[in-house]
């Protein structure tokens, strides 16, 4: 019977900045079991909220305790999946992600984000998160739909990697800020070390595809994920879908080669499921493949592309 394991968001369940294969695991679970756990906000103590009665005192703790890395991620995790080895893929149901403090930040810095040389201030606001109307407001007074996910979502990297920063999205996952792993959607992550040793964190409360401020509303948030080995898979790279589409994704410091990693992706997985050939494969995703830029602020840029289910 698969069991919910619940991670509290205490500092020695989470790290800053990183991924690393030699860190040890928080928790052991059996494949088709459900963990929750909860991620602050990415940044610095200068990103919270001015009215510090609006943050977690865990959160606070979590700062002062918690090394910062290369990077002000907090990644909860990592957790180790029973019978999972090299070779083997981590299917990731994600169940659900909400906020668990009222505010979250975005922010401009300068040598930064998709025009790094066009603002030479930062500025930095604090938007309101009203869970239960489902909004983010604005301080200009206009109001967004809450739309959470986790922009960080991965398994260890190789462990001949050594210690990788948080920032750069890799073939293990990580930080590929993409707004469509939100709740519904199933994330294939390929397996590098025993247990996969799975981690989240980075939770966005809003995000528009290209994040191309270099920030989302970055939020701090509860996500709960079921987590399956797949020895049938053997993908490289990592794939989704949603209930209605496939989801391929490329990654590449090139925004043109990530382009081209995520339609050969996606040509790969239409033949895998068809008998089409590559050619009728390319086509039909010319015909019928939404091709998106997913973010291109993370060192690594991330394209991903959506075909619907039907068009198969």
């Amino acid at each position: 019977m698969p069991h919910t394991h619940v991670i509290e968001p205490y500092p020695h369940h989470m790290v800053r900045g990183y991924f690393d294969a030699a860190l040890p695991p928080v928790l052991s679970v059996a494949s088709g079991d459900t963990v929750e756990l909860t991620s602050w906000t990415a940044g610095d103590e200068h990103h919270l909220h001015p009215d510090r009665s609006r943050v977690d005192p865990l959160h606070i703790e979590a700062l002062e305790r918690c090394p910062r890395g290369p990077a002000s991620h907090f990644v909860t995790g990592p957790v180790f999946v029973e019978g999972a080895v090299p070779g083997d893929v981590l299917q990731v149901d994600i169940l659900s992600v909400v906020p668990v403090e009222d505010w979250g930040y975005t922010a401009v810095w300068p040598l930064l984000g998709t025009l790094p040389y066009d603002f030479e201030e930062t500025v930095l606001i604090h938007p309101d998160l009203d869970v239960v109307n489902g909004t983010v407001g604005l301080p200009w007074g206009k109001t967004l739909p809450l739309a959470p996910f986790c922009g960080i979502v991965a398994v260890a990297p190789p462990p001949a990697w050594g210690r990788c920063s948080s920032v750069p999205p890799r073939k293990f996952g990580g930080n590929m800020d993409n707004k469509e792993l939100r709740p519904g959607t199933t994330l294939y992550l390929p397996v590098f070390n025993e247990g996969a040793l799975f981690c989240a964190g980075d939770g966005h409360a809003v995000q528009g595809d290209g994040e191309v401020c270099i920030t989302a509303v970055e939020a701090s948030v509860r996500a709960s994920f079921r987590l399956t080995v797949r020895k049938d898979l053997g993908y490289a790279f990592p794939f989704a879908e949603t209930p209605t589409h496939l989801m391929s994704i490329g990654l590449d410091e090139d925004l043109d080669d990530a382009a081209r990693q995520a339609v050969r992706e996606m040509i790969d997985h239409i033949c895998r499921r068809t008998a089409l050939t590559r050619a009728q494969a390319y086509m039909l995703c010319s015909l019928a493949g939404d091709l998106r830029v997913t973010q291109t602020v993370d060192e690594v840029k991330g394209c991903h592309m959506l075909l619907a289910k039907s068009a198969l």
